[in-house]
């Protein structure tokens, strides 16, 4: 047996309750940030007790599940809950990860003047290059019409955030779960909650200011709208092969710890969907292939490449 999970609640469900159970699990298959960040603990706690395998960081699941497709699942979701107009509405994307990258693309190219907040230097520096304004949230919760979590973090909005927006502020999650957005501060005696339709609530304070919160700060994309076929193949391609991965593996070969996808399954992948588009792949001469080191039928990118 093995484990096919996202965001870790099946694994840990597991740990907790039927521990004995991993004698019988060969690995753990793993689909999702939060859910590998969980992995990764358990196996520095040196609590792992089978292999498993990080697809979240495969190239195929990081481009076009996490960027591609959240590019256009936000505007769909949106427009489903709340029939906007896009056009220089103020947004803050809270995370510039591939997630927050293909949000960001989408809005810009909507014409929402759009805000980036980041913990991390590098994608930091690649909003800008992008050209997005890189703030602290504290800085424009107050004018913003929209505020999107792609952080995979928790309480990344507060009660004091939600306190200090503009009325008919938008909030919704592209991130994991329901941990980003403080949704529980918000269910007190003195806030009021109404259902206006499906997956959109207005939250209304004493003083006649309201917030509408999206499918309750669970994610956007699954709750609200839909996921294009096209992509959920190619994720669940590579979850496919990572199990057939490890279930094949020689016995030695992974041990209790935390494992890449090999780049050449990557590449296998993405090369099972390009006929899709009528694609045709150039091959290299067996000249070229050997002034750049490499076989002729990959892997093409080094193990480390994202």
């Amino acid at each position: 047996s093995q484990i096919l999970d996202d965001g870790g609640d099946l694994t840990h469900w597991i740990y907790k309750k039927y521990p004995n159970m991993f004698k019988k699990i060969k690995g753990i298959v793993e689909e999702s940030v939060t859910g590998v960040h969980r992995l990764y603990q358990l196996s520095k706690a040196g609590k792992l007790c089978v292999p498993a395998m990080n697809v979240n960081d495969s190239v195929t699941k990081q481009k076009f599940d996490n960027l591609y497709c959240c590019r256009e699942s936000i505007l769909d979701g949106l427009k489903r809950t709340t029939d906007m107009m896009f056009g220089g509405k103020q947004v803050v994307v809270c995370g510039y990860g591939e997630v927050g990258k293909g949000c960001c693309a989408a809005l810009k190219a909507m014409g929402s003047i759009v805000y980036v907040t980041e913990i991390d230097p590098i994608c930091a520096l690649q909003a800008c290059m992008d050209g997005f304004r890189l703030v602290k949230l504290n800085e424009v919760i107050r004018q913003v019409d929209i505020v999107i979590t792609c952080t995979g973090n928790k309480n990344v909005v507060t009660r004091e955030h939600l306190d200090r927006m503009k009325n008919s502020c938008i909030v919704c999650n592209m991130g994991h779960s329901n941990t980003e957005i403080d949704v529980a501060s918000l269910r007190t005696p003195e806030l009021t909650w109404e259902r206006v339709r499906s997956q959109v609530d207005h939250v209304i304070w004493p003083d006649g200011k309201r917030i509408v919160l999206l499918a309750e700060g669970r994610l956007l994309n699954l709750s609200c709208s839909t996921v294009p076929t096209f992509v959920l193949s190619i994720t669940a391609t590579t979850q496919a092969l990572a199990l057939i991965e490890l279930y094949n593996a020689p016995e030695g070969r992974y041990k209790q710890d935390v494992y890449l996808l090999p780049k050449k399954m990557d590449e296998y992948v993405a090369s099972l969907h390009l006929p899709t588009f009528d694609a045709h792949l150039t091959e290299l001469t067996d000249e070229q292939a050997k002034y750049l080191g490499l076989n002729k039928n990959g892997p093409f990118k080094p193990n480390y490449y994202r």
